[in-house]
């Protein structure tokens, strides 16, 4: 017997699964034989009795769940952090547990109320003493580990749980003796996988697969070369004995049925004290404020998820409910996260929904001059499509250029600060830029419900595939129909389907009708509508007759060298050669166009910018100021320009292929609507319904 290390175990007395709060549970209320698992528990107590000094508390009614004793409380030294439970079924253990650790002269440290944490069931010390290894997700909360670095003096390292059958930390994790740990890796996100192979060699490390899991094979308890457990396969047990350790199997399976085995049925209360080392706890917090229709527009419940499947956990402080209809929320809320770039990783998505810390809590931006052209420093902030501000001299200034996927420079040279969105090809040596997340803000304005309902998610923001087509064109239609008449600007991007499918003359009057101004698209959507005025084909297709034209196949190529002879599109409409189409109606309405090429590109036109850099720019300048794109079966093209608009730009994708139309909406933007038909049909309903709105009486003519 090792008289120095003692168990805490409680009887089996009142043991039974009276109810349901995990999923071992489920199914097994009141199936349990109490004969049964007290002859098993007194296989446990004796297999133990021989190694250690097993100490007994007395089991108590009510309270089932006694006998796992290892939800306790935390041990070490004489210190102990007394359980929090989760479920208001086993609260009413905590104080039978806190009077017999005040009884065996234990100073007992406990938590707030409000705050869950389930002992060693949630937090194992490494067998080394050199840290403690504590679990959160399910039973305890993150917040609780920064009480049990400093109340216990240790290195507390935060592993997130993340599947419900391993609730408990030491459902799945087991330190060894000799720094070996026995653990099941899919009960963890993958910062705490990491985590875990940081601190433990890869030859100390001993990952078991999940039919060992279902037997808690994890839930064991380890006392020198000796693991205790309920089960273990032979692989498993030939494991464990290369690393030096012998398996001793004793059925556990009555406390299965409750979501418990050997661990969860002892508490080891002789946990040795490291003089050499010290408090330390990674976690961090932060109290954010949002404002907004929190509620019906789903931006409290987003930001709640992404707290939690972002690695951390929340604790809303308050919460003011908006009490008219037009009237706007607040909430504030603590976000807890496992490590400083857990936290950097949340709140740079908490601040895309609008997010900002509390008015005493807000700092200006940190910045670091860039070294290398074209490289921005580690950790750099990156831009998104909202309207963003950012913090300098206590002052909040306005992000210029506005973009997704860039990084924000800031100049405070001139006197007054000022900030732009810069792409990293663009950046200079000593240009500064922004990293972390301190300091930033975007803007999102609190509008009504009856605003929102006027604006353009008429069909709210997605993709819509059922919806009658008609209902949206009509809506489409009004909407270009007052930005015409307003001055404002309408862009469309297009691919060749605009051609193929006969939408070429309805884009063709579209654009001759003001409607238009600019056109972003490739090298192909060019040549195919000036092969189609040239030669009335298509990819070789005659666009009248829908057959295909004996050696067809090569129009494209002599409409190319045929401009290529001009020197471009605009000297070919003016010399005649070009009479028709979307190219012939941009030059002579005087709508600006870019053409982006790719290495795909036959010849190219003389106007198709190859330089890839070049195109973007040239993009980018046509997209600025628009009210509305218009992106026509181009997904290249259409995706490329998503990413190069602000938010406040309305957008329309249509395609035939639902995962294009998809790929915009998951931009975020909620003025961005997908409409999956045929970009042919689309173009002529749109034409008849302008043609509606310009001479309401007209009477349409039989088709």
């Amino acid at each position: 017997m090792t008289s120095e290390i003692r168990i805490l175990m409680c009887a089996p007395d009142h043991y039974d699964v009276d109810y349901v709060i995990n999923p071992w549970m489920e199914g097994n209320v009141h199936k349990s034989s109490r004969d049964r698992a007290v002859e098993q528990w007194q296989g446990l107590f004796q297999v133990l009795k021989d190694r250690a000094i097993v100490d007994l508390v007395k089991p108590e009614k009510g309270v089932p769940d006694m006998v796992f004793t290892a939800n306790a409380g935390l041990v070490l030294g004489k210190e102990v952090v007394l359980s929090r439970f989760f479920h208001k079924e086993r609260q009413g253990e905590e104080p039978f547990f806190k009077q017999w650790f005040a009884d065996q002269g234990f100073t007992v440290h406990e938590l707030p109320k409000d705050l869950p944490f389930e002992g060693a069931g949630d937090a194992l010390l490494d067998r080394e003493g050199r840290w403690l290894w504590a679990g959160y997700g399910f039973r305890s909360e993150l917040d609780s580990h920064p009480y049990l670095a400093k109340w216990l003096d240790v290195e507390v390292l935060s592993l997130r749980l993340m599947d419900e059958r391993f609730y408990h930390l030491d459902t799945c994790f087991c330190p060894l003796t000799g720094g070996y740990l026995l653990y099941y890796p899919p009960a963890f996100d993958s910062y705490s996988n990491r985590l875990i192979e940081l601190r433990v060699p890869e030859a100390k490390r001993i990952p078991i697969g999940e039919p060992d899991a279902l037997t808690f094979a994890c839930n064991a308890v380890n006392i020198g070369k000796i693991v205790v457990m309920n089960k273990a396969s032979d692989e498993l047990k030939r494991r464990l004995s290369a690393a030096g350790f012998d398996v001793l199997e004793t059925p556990l399976t009555e406390f299965l049925k409750a979501g418990g085995a050997a661990k969860c049925l002892t508490l080891r209360t002789t946990e040795p004290v490291l003089a050499d080392l010290h408090a330390s706890a990674t976690v961090e917090s932060r109290i954010v404020r949002m404002e907004g229709h929190l509620l019906d527009a789903g931006l409290i419940n987003q930001a709640l998820d992404l707290v939690v499947e972002g690695g951390g956990s929340f604790q809303v402080l308050n919460f003011n409910l908006g009490e008219q209809r037009q009237s706007t929320s607040s909430a504030e809320v603590k976000v807890t996260a496992p490590s400083h770039d857990v936290m950097e990783a949340i709140m740079s998505q908490l601040i895309d929904l609008g997010a900002l810390p509390r008015m005493d809590e807000q700092c200006d931006i940190h910045w670091e001059a860039v070294i290398q052209d074209g490289v921005a420093p580690d950790d750099f902030y990156v831009s998104t499509i909202y309207p963003t501000e950012v913090r300098v001299n206590g002052e909040w200034v306005q992000v210029q250029k506005q973009r997704m996927d860039g990084a924000i420079a800031v100049d405070t040279t001139s006197g007054t600060s000022t900030a732009a969105c810069r792409l990293l090809r663009d950046l200079k040596v000593g240009d500064r830029v922004i990293v972390g997340v301190e300091g930033i803000r975007t803007v999102r304005k609190p509008e009504s419900r009856d605003t929102r309902s006027q604006e353009f998610s008429f069909m709210g923001a997605g993709v819509s595939s059922e919806r009658r087509v008609e209902l949206v064109v009509e809506q489409i239609a009004w909407e270009m129909r007052q930005i015409r008449d307003h001055g404002g600007k309408v862009v469309v991007t297009a691919g060749p389907v605009v051609i193929h499918t006969g939408g070429g003359e309805h884009l063709s009057h579209l654009i001759r009708e003001g409607y238009v101004q600019a056109l972003l698209g490739g090298n192909a959507i060019a040549v195919h509508d000036m092969e189609q005025s040239m030669l009335g084909t298509s990819l070789g297709m005659d666009m009248k007759r829908g057959v295909s034209v004996r050696g067809g196949h090569r129009h494209h190529l002599k409409v190319i060298n045929t401009i290529r002879r001009y020197g471009s599109i605009a000297k070919a409409v003016e010399a005649g050669a070009v009479t028709s189409g979307v190219m012939y109606e941009c030059v002579k309405n005087n709508v600006p166009f870019s053409l982006a090429g790719s290495i795909r590109d036959d010849g190219p036109l003389p106007d198709t910018e190859m330089d890839l850099i070049k195109a973007q720019e040239a993009y980018s300048r046509l997209i600025e100021g628009a009210d509305l794109i218009l992106m026509l079966s181009s997904m290249l093209h259409s995706i490329g320009v998503g990413n190069m608009t602000p938010a406040g730009v309305k957008m329309v994708c249509v395609d035939i292929n639902p995962a294009v139309v998809t790929k915009l909406s998951d931009r975020g933007s909620v003025e961005s609507v997908g409409v999956v038909t045929d970009v042919g049909l689309f173009l002529s309903l749109l034409i008849q319904q302008l043609d509606r709105l310009t001479y309401p009486y007209k009477v349409a003519q039989p088709v």
